[in-house]
């Protein structure tokens, strides 16, 4: 069976988006099919070519975020260079950005700049503080964005101080949201002929993830805050992280599974315990109720041993994975969520894969990150340019590139 067209097949995206967050939205959209052209900034692009770990020079970590794209890399404070950006945009169905505040604005690449020339086209931002907002001039990056969302106040040891969370959340689900909605401004426009601006903020993006701490506090009149709760649950019990004799699982028994639970762990008549009958006395008894999960897991040899009982008793339950250790995990191959690409100087890279599955669309395109500047040549060309004008540009130092 031959492949269909892909879903955004056709589409045309300028991308003027560097580091994570922007990065992001391209990327999804590139694996979707779309035509996605990177503009760079001369004379270096992208900032993440020489971010973290680098073999030979090539950095993993722009691989990852800029496979399927081509990269023009420009300067477009020169006159001529612009024309060439111009010239994209007024092809585009897509133009992305993720610049600091005011950049892109101050070249008159704003969204209503781009709008009042373009009406048809989906102008996305990702920014710290969204475009239209009392903070929009606010200079953020994720851990400001998880700070100002309030997730990390809720993350860390009780007494303690907040924790900063391993990657960045807050980058890369911005990115996701943004994606959406460019789906739904492109469904808008298909049925209306018209574009729009589409303001995403990294803030907001972490702040729609609250499920109890912003309700809660307004139904109770105030009287009620969430807080740190460490590594078990503030709200349920038993929930959390327990040390295994080899590392760390996790469990989340609800009132459902409590009668399934008390057999796993071979104490049958905890269920009807009065400590421990209803949700409110294995809350406040938690302690004493994971002093017994605790000693009942340490009677086992392994991880693995203790997940399997919990596991064919139907309690939620799980590993704390070392993302490392998903290359080759069964489930993680199994949805494609490792998925291996090839790049001309680091070989097979093996990255996360695409969270978006489509039943209509079921491969992932044969795809690679561009080296700087890679396509100057062969973009310019569909626009029109020919090879004595580009010779022109590049000898100007209009058009640059390089070889990683």
């Amino acid at each position: 069976m031959s492949a269909p067209r892909p879903i955004l097949d056709g589409i045309r995206v300028v991308d003027m988006t560097q580091y994570l967050a922007g990065p992001t939205v391209t990327r999804l959209l590139a694996e979707a099919g779309a035509n996605v052209v990177k503009i760079e900034q001369a004379p270096y692009g992208d900032p993440t070519r020489t971010l973290a770990v680098q073999t030979d020079g090539r950095s993993g970590y722009f691989v990852q975020q800029n496979h399927g794209k081509r990269s023009v890399c420009i300067d477009f404070d020169d006159p001529r260079g612009r024309e060439v950006l111009d010239a994209l945009i007024a092809q585009a169905d897509v133009f992305v950005e993720n610049y600091g505040p005011g950049v892109l604005a101050r070249r008159g690449l704003d969204h209503e700049s781009l709008l009042a020339k373009h009406p048809g086209l989906i102008v996305a931002t990702v920014s710290g503080f969204g475009r239209d907002s009392a903070y929009s001039d606010k200079v953020a990056f994720d851990l400001i964005a998880m700070a100002y969302s309030g997730l990390l106040h809720l993350t860390g040891p009780v007494d303690g101080s907040p924790v900063v969370i391993g990657t960045s959340i807050a980058d890369v689900m911005s990115g996701v949201h943004t994606v959406a909605g460019i789906g739904l401004a492109l469904f808008h426009r298909e049925r209306t002929g018209r574009g729009q601006h589409v303001d995403i903020a990294m803030v907001d993006s972490m702040f729609h993830a609250h499920e109890l701490a912003v309700q809660g506090h307004s139904i109770t009149k105030g009287k009620w805050r969430q807080r740190r709760s460490g590594e078990k649950s503030g709200l349920n019990s038993p929930q959390g992280i327990f040390r295994a004799p080899e590392g760390y699982i996790v469990m989340q028994v609800m009132s459902a599974q409590w009668p399934s639970f008390c057999r796993v762990i071979g104490r049958p008549e905890l269920e009807h315990d009065e400590r421990f009958a209803d949700l409110r006395g294995r809350h406040k008894n938690r302690e004493e109720l994971n002093a017994i999960i605790d000693a009942w897991i340490m009677t086992h040899r392994t991880d693995t041993e203790v997940l399997a009982k919990l596991e064919a008793g139907r309690i939620p339950s799980a590993p704390v994975l070392d993302p490392a250790d998903a290359i080759g995990h069964p489930y993680f191959e199994s949805r494609r969520a490792v998925r291996r690409i090839n790049d001309p100087i680091l070989g097979e890279v093996a990255i996360p894969g695409n969270p978006l599955r489509f039943s209509e669309y079921p491969w992932d395109l044969d795809q690679v990150a561009p080296l700087l500047g890679e396509h100057n040549a062969e973009v310019l060309t569909e626009l029109g340019y020919s090879e004595a004008a580009i010779a022109e540009l590049v000898g100007a130092g209009v058009l640059r590139s390089g070889d990683r």
